[in-house]
């Protein structure tokens, strides 16, 4: 299960807000719009699923620039010698 720490990330992942414990009145809307109780609620809901894309997409991007460096006759280990 989702921490509230985690929903916010994903509700308002500019930041702008503070959580002590993961209930909806632990949350301090520093500098962004506060959202609804129901919309923080609603988020544990939708957590699992949008992580889900985040790691595949982030799966995704790795192996596109590992073909695009494969393409240019590189390897990961080079790009690591070169300090990138």
């Amino acid at each position: 299960m989702a921490s509230g720490g985690e929903v916010l990330s994903m509700l308002l992942p500019n930041g702008g807000w503070y959580i002590s414990g993961d209930e909806y009145e632990g949350i301090q809307f520093i500098d962004c719009e506060p959202i609804t109780k129901a919309k923080f609620n609603d988020g544990f809901a939708q957590f699992d699923a949008w992580k889900a894309e985040q790691d595949a997409a982030q799966v995704t991007a790795k192996a596109t620039a590992q073909a695009k460096l494969a393409a240019l006759g590189l390897t990961v280990e080079d790009l690591t010698a070169l300090g990138l």
